[in-house]
């Protein structure tokens, strides 16, 4: 099992910057990859950025340019930077962290999310 503990929401106006953390604790050995996810109202949940231990990044294209992901191991901890803020970011921020097949009683690709911090940016 995995808990996940996220930090770092809040209110910013438009342009301005919030680091979100979110640190995982358990059997952090089986980690594959961490990432964040955002939910806006009636929406869907959608990716914002992943990152493996290698560590290669990926970034929905909304947040490219603007937002930065990156992770400590030591730590189990992952980061999300986000800068140049818009309102359209406003949205609730998920930690997802994928268990790798084959790792311990892992026996498929396993998802953990934490509760969710909310991030809204005014005009």
């Amino acid at each position: 099992q995995v808990q996940l503990v996220e930090s770092g929401g809040g209110l910013v106006q438009a342009g301005g910057s919030l680091s979100l953390s979110c640190a995982a604790s358990g059997d952090t050995i089986c980690i594959s990859s961490m990432g964040w996810y955002r939910q806006a109202p009636g929406k869907e949940r959608d990716l914002v950025a992943t990152i493996t231990s290698g560590p290669t990044t990926n970034y929905a294209d909304p947040v490219k340019g603007r937002f930065t992901i990156s992770r400590d191991n030591a730590k189990n901890t992952v980061y999300l930077q986000m800068n140049s803020l818009k309102p359209e970011d406003t949205a609730v921020y998920y930690c997802n962290v994928v268990m790798k097949a084959g790792c311990y009683y892992y026996t498929a690709p396993h998802d953990y999310w934490g509760r969710g911090t909310q991030v809204t940016v005014s005009s």
